[in-house]
């Protein structure tokens, strides 16, 4: 009896045990993580606007590179420049590529007014003129002596109105320096520079023009008629070179040549012999052909006959 007494104590003891444990338990705590707050996107960065009429000096730059790519003289670069030696421009020096007076054409002009023409007001006025009619007439042809013809006075007749002079349509301002427009540049004759075989194509970025293999001393010859703007070795990767503008907006390269038997500013008509061929700065003899509308080359085979 005392034992099953002291098992019911025992189990007593161990249920008040278990229920002491399980209140002294805590409840799993959740950390709740607030959301971090949004912050404004930053605004997108404006593209930056290509100026055409400035250019910023990078590293290896030439000014006679530098006047291919804009499609301009040279010579026209150290005058808008004030440069006091063209082999001597700087990195990060801003260059004026483009003519200054070009500025002047993007601002609208003013239509011409048309005035009326300012006639004179008579301040004194007639007495003796009579309103034209027949009986007035008859009257002015009646007079005095001299068979009415001393006091004859003449009869004023309604004066017409005075034509209006509407001003003419002012003439288009051309300004030095302008675009010619594409239907311009589409009047242009071409022809292929020298006879050969095509080694390399126009490919952007890494061609600029189109290579055509050929011997030492054969003729080159201007694709078309235009005026020399360059003539020399000062490009780099050029060589010999000639350059030729055609119009405002397109001008023809030629280069690796062995020889130059034309010089600038002078005027060349198509076919005309401007040098011969050669391998100056090139592992071969060739000629390097660029045509180049508004500085930035384009694909020659667009403008060349087809043979």
């Amino acid at each position: 009896m005392n034992q099953k007494i002291q098992y019911a104590l025992l189990a007593v003891t161990v249920g008040l045990l278990s229920a002491c444990t399980s209140s002294t338990r805590k409840a799993p705590v959740v950390e709740r993580t607030q959301p971090a707050p949004s912050r404004p996107s930053a605004p997108a960065p404006q593209p930056v606007k290509e100026d055409r009429n400035q250019y910023t000096v990078q590293k290896g730059d030439t000014l006679m590179g530098i006047a291919l790519d804009f499609g301009q003289n040279y010579r026209d670069l150290v005058v808008w420049n004030n440069l006091s030696d063209p082999n001597d421009i700087k990195y990060g020096q801003v260059l004026r590529v483009s003519p200054p007076a070009q500025l002047a054409q993007a601002a609208p002009v003013a239509p011409p007014e048309t005035r009326q023409p300012v006639v004179p007001r008579k301040t004194t006025p007639r007495a003796d003129k009579r309103p034209y009619t027949d009986t007035a007439v008859a009257d002015a042809q009646k007079g005095e002596g001299n068979n009415g013809r001393a006091d004859q006075r003449p009869v004023e007749r309604p004066e017409p109105a005075a034509p209006i002079a509407v001003a003419a349509p002012a003439a288009p301002v051309i300004v030095p320096g302008a675009t010619v427009t594409a239907t311009d540049d589409e009047k242009l004759s071409w022809m292929w520079p020298s006879d050969g075989r095509i080694v390399a194509t126009f490919d952007e970025g890494k061609n600029k023009g189109i290579d055509i293999a050929g011997r030492a001393g054969q003729h080159v010859m201007a694709a078309g008629a235009g005026k020399v703007m360059y003539a020399g070795s000062g490009i780099r990767g050029y060589g010999n070179l000639v350059i030729v503008k055609h119009s405002n907006s397109l001008l023809s390269a030629y280069a690796h040549n062995r020889s130059i038997v034309v010089k600038e500013g002078q005027n060349v008509n198509k076919g005309q012999v401007i040098a011969e061929m050669g391998d100056s700065d090139a592992d071969s003899v060739k000629l390097h052909f660029e045509i180049r509308q508004q500085g930035k080359p384009v694909d020659p085979s667009k403008f060349l006959p087809i043979r």
